[in-house]
């Protein structure tokens, strides 16, 4: 059995679904289909997603939205009347989300979720109804009938174990089954989105499951690459990763995975193969357990930005015992995660992705560390970009960090802060934002050409 899941590309337009089901109905094995809502149809098209968040965040704040609404059941309508399937499905997806906007809601967040995943309930509704217009036995899978639980944290859910017990009877049931990703229920019934691109992270769930053979991951493009091609023309294709090396490329940056897809389908070994939509033929990037290595120290190198740094000293807090245990907890009760904690001997310095403070919290956050730890002095850092080297060859590869390192300064790209843990499939450096994209530019001509 097979789980594949196709992303918002795939789903963008009639021809697009059309192109879905033939991959899908060319191979008996793929019986359990994730779906993401409508993405970009063109260029300057408008996702579906961003369609549905404009529409919640309207009704939230004027109690009217009939023009966003009109806009969305018109993007779903096009689709629909595209495939053939008459105007009966898009009254029901009219009237679902009508019926969305008029339930009752405790806080904000969660009637945003609850819109927000509406784009793929709704998308995956429909693909069901063009397998069977088609005469397939398809259907569509509701979340909450197959047990997929989340923590209720909105926007930004995590599995619930029960739900993999749930979902692996899914592998009995007949027929193609189409199960809409990005979503699924807390245990007080409420809708509960993962984070944004959580589809692939619901397609990893239900390959673990169900203990599937492969979980296909089509997209857009016909591999994963050593680096972004909008920044290096005509990058090497990756044909084989780790699970290891896709984590940390993902983490950094690479937007063809979500960096928290992985983590279920690593624990069953469960191998992912990337995939192409629009070249179905060509086969992509695996990911596996273990690799030869063929091909250099590196696999690919990837960054992002959004990142602030805080910054502590206190003299000899080496010798105190509990002093990062301490700084944890602070940012734990402040519900933040952090990202990394390079120290020295006096210092330490905390990474965290700003999306997730605002200045009343850093402020917050700043006052209780010096407080409570009794620090000498506390600053933060702004504008700070983490770019890493990603690749297993690296376990046994002298000089390394001393090639990228100088590749660095001859671009003159200042490096802040370096990072590499024990396992040393990956180096971080952490530089300023501006520079990110010379950086990129400059360790791929060095490690790739």
């Amino acid at each position: 059995m097979k789980v594949c899941k196709f992303g918002g590309t795939s789903m963008a337009s009639a021809e697009q679904i059309k192109k879905v089901c033939d991959i899908i109905t060319s191979d008996p094995e793929r019986r359990l289909v994730v779906v993401s809502a409508p993405g970009n149809e063109f260029e300057d098209d408008i996702k579906v997603t961003d369609m549905l968040i404009n529409l919640a965040e309207t009704f939230l704040r004027t109690r009217n939205c009939e023009k966003e609404l009109n806009a969305v059941v018109s993007r779903y309508r096009r689709i629909a009347e595209g495939l053939s399937l008459g105007n009966e499905i898009v009254k029901d997806i009219e009237n679902n989300l009508k019926t969305r906007i008029m339930l009752g809601y405790d806080h904000e967040a969660k009637f945003i979720d609850r819109m927000k995943a509406a784009g793929e309930d709704n998308c995956a509704r429909l693909v069901a109804k063009y397998l069977k217009s088609l005469g397939y036995n398809a259907q569509y899978i509701n979340p909450k009938d197959a047990g997929l639980f989340l923590s209720d944290e909105y926007g930004n859910a995590r599995i619930l174990p029960q739900s993999f017990k749930n979902l692996s009877k899914l592998r009995d049931l007949d027929g193609i089954l189409i199960f809409p990703g990005f979503f699924g229920y807390s245990l007080s019934g409420e809708v509960v989105t993962f984070s944004r691109g959580g589809s692939d992270i619901t397609g990893s769930i239900l390959a673990a499951a169900v203990e599937a053979d492969v979980y296909e991951n089509f997209t857009d493009v016909n591999s994963v690459f050593a680096a972004n091609p909008k920044l290096i023309h005509n990058p090497k294709a990756i044909p084989v990763l780790t699970y290891r090396e896709m984590r940390e490329l993902a983490y950094a940056g690479f937007s063809v995975l979500h960096e928290e897809t992985l983590a279920p389908v690593f624990k069953k070994g469960i191998p992912v193969n990337i995939r192409n939509t629009n070249n179905p033929g060509s086969a992509g990037t695996m990911i596996v357990t273990t690799r030869e290595i063929t091909n250099g120290p590196l696999s690919g190198i990837a960054g992002s930005g959004g990142f602030i740094t805080i910054n502590i000293h206190k003299y000899m807090m080496n010798r105190e015992i509990g002093f990062g245990r301490k700084v944890l907890s602070i940012l734990e009760e402040e519900t933040v995660p952090f990202e990394h904690m390079p120290s020295g001997i006096d210092d330490i310095s905390v990474i965290l992705r700003q999306k997730y403070v605002d200045s009343d919290k850093i402020s917050r956050i700043m006052e209780r560390i010096a407080h409570n730890l009794a620090v000498d002095s506390i600053t933060i850092g702004y504008d700070l970009a983490l770019v890493m080297v990603v690749g297993e060859g690296m376990l046994r590869n002298i000089g390394v960090a001393g090639r990228a390192t100088t590749a660095l300064a001859k671009s003159g790209v200042n490096i802040r802060m370096i990072n590499q843990g024990s396992s040393e499939v990956s180096i971080m450096f952490g530089i300023d934002e501006k520079d990110l994209d010379t950086a990129i530019i400059a360790l791929y001509n060095e490690f790739f050409k």
